[in-house]
């Protein structure tokens, strides 16, 4: 099966360790330390993320170092980056929709 990076980003935990990764590198144990499920799960999903490109393994004596691969997220950042000004217009039309609110109440 062929992954992409939005299958990577699909899951909420996978970019949870994205962002953990793009702090700091860590081993496979530091990183399931840090969440409330199994070993096996982070390590499933730590495939994934490896399968797509976006994590890569250096092997330290008997530990496991991730290391993240950021411009394999380029082709996400570049869709989403596609609907920038229509979430801003939005964002800016109902920031004026509640101030228009606050000002009627305020009368």
């Amino acid at each position: 099966m062929r992954r992409d990076v939005f299958q990577a980003i699909a899951d909420p935990v996978r970019r949870d360790i994205i962002a953990l990764l793009a702090e700091e590198t860590l081993s496979v144990n530091a990183i399931a330390e840090k969440f409330d499920i199994s070993r096996p799960a982070i390590s499933k999903h730590l495939k994934i993320l490896n399968e797509c490109g976006i994590i890569d393994y250096n092997q330290i004596g008997r530990e496991r170092l991730c290391l993240i691969q950021p411009q394999k997220l380029i082709p996400a950042f570049l869709w989403i980056k596609q609907y920038n000004k229509l979430w801003e217009d939005n964002i800016d039309a109902f920031e004026n929709y509640i101030n228009e609110i606050q000002n009627k109440t305020k009368k």
